[in-house]
């Protein structure tokens, strides 16, 4: 099980944090945090139930990180095993997630997917949210995968999509020219973009439009990737 303790700093103040695997205990504060990241109008319906948690601590226990400031949870960052094609990259958050329910978690698999990443709003000048991905690339390297993968929502598509289509709209994120919420902080993450996947999940600002980003595994060399690929 994964658990590390340090500091980071608000401003020039060291903060005491620790990220670890979440547990049965640590649902009603999960649930809480989903709350206060996707406030009304998002449905409270879809944030994360107890059944859900459940299979991820069960399934999965690996793949399901939270990080505490000062004895709270701060956030939390949920993954799978999946199966992962490059040439097939097709797929929407419900099909390759189980809806967030993890049954299709697959202990063969060669890659870790990432299902959900959430950081209470009060905490988010911490940079917690890259440290739990790098925590999550530690995941990778010790279960030997060849790669962690997800697709980023697109939230500031929305401001350009009447001159601007989605891949045009990535490379000048790439560029330098413009900045995504999600996107640049995935690319600050160490995450590098595949490509577009349209109708990925039903979200007006992205118009449904995803951004599939990797992030390789350094210590596997191109023949020992488990597809070859």
């Amino acid at each position: 099980m994964y658990q590390s303790e340090f500091y980071v700093f608000d401003q020039e103040k060291p903060v005491p944090i620790c990220i670890r695997n979440y547990t049965k205990e640590d649902f009603d504060q999960l649930i809480q945090i989903q709350s206060e990241c996707f406030p009304p109008p998002f449905p409270s319906e879809l944030w994360w139930n107890v059944e859900q948690l459940n299979n991820h601590v069960t399934l999965f226990p690996e793949g399901a990180l939270c990080v505490e400031v000062k004895g709270e949870l701060a956030g939390s960052l949920t993954g799978l095993c999946v199966e992962f094609d490059p040439e097939h990259m097709a797929h929407t958050w419900e099909e390759i997630t189980d809806h967030g329910y993890i049954r299709n978690h697959n202990p063969k698999g060669n890659t870790l997917y990432i299902v959900d990443i959430s950081v209470r709003p009060k905490y988010r000048n911490l940079g917690l949210g890259k440290l739990m991905m790098q925590a999550m690339y530690h995941v990778v390297i010790q279960k030997g995968l060849d790669r962690l993968l997800g697709g980023g929502r697109m939230p500031g598509y929305h401001k350009v999509a009447e001159t601007t289509s989605p891949e045009v709209y990535l490379q000048a994120l790439i560029k330098g020219d413009l900045k995504d919420p999600v996107i640049t902080f995935l690319l600050r993450c160490g995450r590098v973009p595949l490509g577009v996947i349209e109708n990925y999940l039903e979200d007006e600002e992205s118009l449904n439009c995803s951004v599939l980003m990797e992030w390789k595994n350094p210590f596997l060399k191109k023949g020992e990737l488990k597809n070859g690929i």
